[in-house]
């Protein structure tokens, strides 16, 4: 066997620890996750100045091709016009205020509105208006046409902003392509789209995945699937991860287990290594995984050229602010997305979305369905059940008068960090 050298790091993501910045230890208002008040500020400030992500490009990939996402009062249109240009309006027609669509995707070649037909084009662009001559004040076009959203590209996503003097995308992600484009997420296919609709506020969700202090309590089973205890975490000007070691056991435990546990014997299994080899070698797992993935990649049709080792088997986890975290793994990555709920502080809408590296030698899966559910409904496997059983117990304790809000330890300062972030904006 040719010998493999082993890369120490990654061809771009970085790995290097960085900066602490001074973040204090001051006690974080329940306010911001309770009250109507701030739910408003944040609508104000916040989710109508940042840069959101609307839809996979893969989700609208012909002409005419269209899709609908809601983000607290406002629904928008994503659209994929003839020049092969994704652009987004918000979906409302300009005469009477019927939305244009109501499903949740489509394909046309215009946009009606199904109340008296008025039709725009795939630019947004009011091409006609039935009985027009009865308009004493005439239809135009320049001010009837439907209102347009700063739309861009990156990672496969089409992203939209509300704001029409906000940043440019790439200087909105700053760190953020430089860290991620390695994986590729453009050449990935979906194979799991579901919407929950949950009893607790976007910011409660999103902070349970901004922490592993809590694994050895809600998920006791990870603890043979994860060191919880050696992470790595970075906090960067917007945005935040941590670098979590997969494929091993938590020192929690406080042995190495001598048999391989059974989440681990199907991980090694789904990759094509033989468990048995291991049975008293657990803590050489993640090594092993690491070598036979690198050596292995030509066969499984896979390139890893532009990821690390420890990129191989471990979970580079990124929050970009304010609402995207995503769980990265070197062959599968898993999305979570949460939008405020309209006009209640205490729901949300919680967004998972799985997507997969397709070998060059397999075809691609088709594109999964939307499902949009209440909470319980669907299963979302056993691990993110856990937490989604907890959250909204989480939400009715913020709203005791005997809570005043969150007591945050040096493990959960990605909250603290993106709390910073968040009063950036409602202060500014």
């Amino acid at each position: 066997m040719v010998a493999i050298t082993r890369v120490k790091h990654s061809i771009v993501t970085p790995a290097e620890k960085a900066p602490e910045p001074n973040l204090g230890s001051a006690l974080i208002p329940k306010e911001r996750y309770t009250t109507r008040e701030f739910m408003t500020l944040e609508w104000e400030k916040l989710w109508t100045k940042v840069w959101l992500v609307g839809c996979r490009e893969d989700e609208i990939p012909e002409t005419g091709d269209y899709i609908t996402t809601d983000i607290g009062t406002e629904s928008l249109l994503i659209v994929r016009g003839e020049d092969g240009k994704a652009r987004t309006f918000y979906n409302v027609c300009n005469h009477r205020g019927n939305q244009v669509k109501f499903d949740h995707s489509g394909n046309s070649r215009t946009l009606q509105c199904a109340y008296h037909f008025w039709e725009y084009d795939l630019t947004g662009r009011l091409v006609s208006v039935p009985d027009e001559q009865d308009f004493s004040q005439g239809c135009p076009r320049d001010q009837l046409s439907l209102k347009t959203v700063k739309t861009d590209t990156w990672g496969g996503w089409v992203w939209f902003c509300m704001d029409p003097d906000g940043p440019p995308l790439h200087d909105y992600l700053g760190i953020i392509p430089h860290h991620l484009d390695p994986y590729h997420f453009d050449r990935m296919a979906m194979v799991m789209n579901v919407t929950v609709e949950s009893d607790c506020n976007w910011k409660t969700s999103v902070d349970a995945f901004n922490e592993v202090y809590h694994v050895q309590c809600i998920h006791p089973e990870l603890s043979y699937t994860i060191d919880d205890v050696d992470v790595q975490i970075d906090l960067y000007d917007k945005h935040n991860r941590y670098l979590v070691p997969y494929h091993t056991y938590s020192p929690r435990l406080g042995y190495e287990p001598h048999e391989v546990p059974e989440i681990l014997s199907n991980q090694l299994k789904a990759v094509g290594m033989n468990p048995d080899d291991y049975i008293g070698r657990v803590g050489e797992i993640r090594n092993a995984m690491q070598v036979y993935k690198r050596e292995s990649q030509e066969a499984r049709g896979v390139d890893y050229a532009e990821l690390n080792d420890d990129q191989l088997t471990d979970n580079y986890h990124y929050m970009i602010f304010p609402n995207l975290t995503l769980n990265i793994f070197s062959d599968r990555m898993m999305l979570f997305r949460q939008r405020p709920h309209e006009t209640d502080p205490n729901k949300m809408y919680y967004d998972v979305t799985v997507h997969v590296r397709v070998p060059a030698n397999q075809p691609r899966p088709p594109m999964p369905d939307h499902e949009h559910v209440a909470f319980g409904e669907r299963s979302l496997g056993l691990v993110l059940d856990q937490d989604a059983v907890n959250l909204p117990h989480v939400q009715k304790g913020m709203n005791s008068d005997a809570f005043r809000g969150l007591w945050i330890s040096s493990q959960e300062r990605r909250i603290r960090h993106m709390h910073h972030t968040l009063m950036d904006y409602i202060e500014a």
